[in-house]
Formats: C-alpha cells, structure tokens, sequence
C-alpha cells in the first residue's frame, strides 16, 4: 500500500508528539526558555531563499518546518513534502534552517516554524517574493524624424512586483514630464507599467540616444534599459570661410562653403553678384571649395554659396574687396587719421576763439576822443594839455570820433 503525502505528513507530526510524550525529559517541567525563533525574508522571482528557525535553549525537542498551506516541509531532518526545490540546509536540536530554490510568487506567505512542546510553541515568518519586470520595450518611433515634427513614444513593461518605476533620458540627462499608468496582471499579483513621452525633433537632437529605463528593487541596482537613437532630418546651415582675412591684389583666394544638414547638401552651388562664375578660367570650384588663383579689381563683389538636401534650401554670402597690396599698412594709415583728427580739433578751437572775442568786442564797444577834441595837440606841456582838455568838453561832442 502506498500513502499519499497527506498520510504521511499526519504520520510524521504524529509520531513526533508520541516521541515527545515518552521521553523522559518531557516528563519534567518544560523550561521557559524553550522559544523558536524566525526572522521575515524576502525573494527574488527565481531565486533561492533560506529560512531558519532557532532555539537558544532545547531538550532536544523536535523542530518543524511548514508552508502557508500549513503542509510540512521538515520535520526535524526529515523532508515530509515531495518538493526538488526544497533542501535541508541544518537540522540541530537548536536549528532548523531550510533553502528554497527557484522562488516563484505562489510561495509567498506565512511559514511557520513549530517547537513540539507540551504545548506546541511556534513562530511565524512572512514570506515575500519580488516579481522581476520584463525587459522594457519602446513603441511609436519613426525614423527619420523631420525638424519640428512630434513623435508620441511609449514605454511598457510586465511582470514586476511591487509595481516598477519607469523614467525616460536623452543620453545621461533625465526628461521630466512623462505620463504614466500602472495596471494589474492577469495572475493578480503583479503589474504593467507603462509611460508616455512626447517629443519633438530638433536638429540638435540628432544622434542622442533615447533611453526608457525600469528601476525595480528586483533588479540590485542594475536597472533595466531599452533604448533608441534619434535620426533628425533638417535644412542646410551655411557659412563662407576665406582663406584669408584681407584679400590682396595679384593673391590666390579660396572660399570654404562650409554647409551642414540632413541629409548632407552635395553638391554646392557657387554664383557671382546673382550669376554665374565670370572667369571659369581663374574661378575653378572643388566641391564646397570655390579657388580664385588671381585676384584682381573686377573680381569684387558678392559671391553666395547655396546648399540643397531633400528638406529644403539654405545659402550664405560673402563681400569680396580687394585690397591695394602698394597701399599703406594698417599702423601708417592709423597715424594719418590720428594726425587729422587732431589738425581738425585745433582747427575747430581756433574758428571757436575767434568767435568769442568778436562777440566780447561787440559788448565793449564806446565813444573816444581824439587829441584834438581833447585840445592835447597845442598844449606845451602836460599840465597845459590837461587844463584844456576840462575846457574844452564842450566842444569836444563835435570832434568825436566812434571806434569798434
């Protein structure tokens, strides 16, 4: 006859209490210090697990170990339940450690840890089993992405226990604003995650790396990332570079039309004040590279680059003047100006004092008379002069003379 698990775990707690009952030792008082002792645990999804159970003080009571569904596992060094996953790590009369490999969330629950006393004495210890989220998945990008257009992304990942944390980052910087939801699986333990990131295109974005990462106590710190590399499609930028900042007469100039987009503009497009190139001969253009091998006068004028892709157009311009290479340097033709700028303010300060004094003059002007009115000529002497003069004030008013 073969007995079920059942029978047998009645059997083995029964004969534990009949071993208990006919020792001798359980005859006497059981001491106070007999108390098992356990401790919670928590598991990762498909992990390995241990639980113990101690008794600092034990007259060699048996010690059991059985499942939330009150099945035993142990008794004392004795596997009672038919299960590979469980393994007897320590079986003492004051331990009783068990491992379970392989943890799936079904063996999440109270354990419990029984000292066969007269009465039985037990401790419990929760069992908690950490669901590991799947590897997260982006959906709803495109690429290319064109400048200015909005694409709505979405991040989504299962199986986590408690609920994961989702966040998203362009390279190593975070981007706040995301939306999320959490919903509960279909086993009714653990949970979807999922969150929504719109974004826009920007030429500045192109080649940054977009990355939706899952952060879960599961994980050990190594969080798990999916991740997508933005492809941005935009207009040209242009801009002209001449070999040399001051063009000289009988020189070779080389402007650089420097374009950037994408897709790349190529090739480019050179012209002259609105046309084509006047001297092919002399104007020979490699690529973004427009060569002029000999300067001269007529070669003045506006020469614009033009770039081109699929997603629009873009140019640039440049202003050629050719300097004089027989003209004065630059330090010389400083020290005319500084000498006319000073010839001008002491032309200015003289035509200024002029004008001042004309106007002191003007407010100074007066009647004077002259020796004659005043009778000085025929005088002999000064004293003769003087007197005259006081007689002579009346007919002085028809000798005055007027001076400005």
């Amino acid at each position: 006859m073969i007995l079920q698990p059942s029978a047998l775990l009645c059997l083995s707690s029964l004969w534990g209490v009949i071993v208990q009952a006919a020792s001798p030792r359980n005859k006497q008082k059981p001491s106070q210090g007999q108390f098992p002792v356990t401790q919670n645990a928590t598991a990762v999804e498909g992990g390995t697990i241990n639980l113990t159970c101690r008794v600092d003080q034990n007259d060699n009571t048996s010690l059991q170990w059985s499942n939330p569904a009150q099945q035993t596992l142990y008794f004392d060094d004795k596997k009672a339940l038919r299960d590979n996953r469980i393994e007897l790590v320590r079986a003492s009369w004051h331990e009783l450690s068990i491992s379970i490999s392989d943890v799936s969330l079904s063996d999440e629950g109270q354990y419990t840890c029984s000292l066969f006393t007269m009465p039985v004495k037990t401790s419990k210890a929760f069992l908690t089993v950490l669901g590991v989220p799947e590897n997260p998945h982006i959906t709803g990008f495109t690429s290319p992405i064109m400048e200015g257009e909005i694409i709505h992304l979405t991040c989504k990942s299962s199986g986590s226990k408690p609920a994961a944390d989702i966040r998203w980052f362009k390279n190593d910087q975070e981007i706040a604003g995301g939306r999320k939801i959490q919903e509960q699986d279909s086993n009714g333990k653990t949970f979807t995650v999922i969150s929504f990131l719109d974004l826009q295109g920007d030429r500045k974005d192109d080649g940054a790396v977009i990355r939706c990462r899952v952060d879960h106590e599961s994980l050990n710190s190594t969080p798990q990332i999916a991740k997508q590399v933005l492809e941005i499609h935009y207009t040209p930028t242009v801009r002209i570079l001449p070999s040399t900042p001051l063009p000289q007469e009988g020189q070779p100039l080389i402007l650089t039309c420097e374009s950037k987009g994408k897709p790349l503009p190529e090739p480019v497009l050179w012209t002259k004040d609105g046309g084509e190139l006047p001297d092919p001969e002399r104007m020979t253009v490699n690529g973004r590279e427009l060569t002029i091998s000999f300067l001269n006068k007529t070669d003045n004028g506006t020469y614009r680059c033009e770039a081109t892709n699929s997603i629009g157009q873009s140019s640039a311009e440049y202003v050629l003047i050719i300097n004089d290479p027989n003209a004065l340097p630059g330090p010389v033709a400083t020290d005319h100006a500084l000498i006319g700028g000073i010839v001008a303010v002491v032309v200015f300060v003289t035509l200024c004092s002029i004008i001042l004094l004309g106007r002191y003059l003007a407010r100074h002007k007066g009647t004077y008379l002259t020796n004659e009115a005043k009778g000085a000529e025929d005088a002999p002497d000064a004293d003769t002069a003087i007197i005259n003069a006081e007689g002579s004030q009346v007919n002085a008013e028809e000798k005055k003379e007027y001076f400005i």
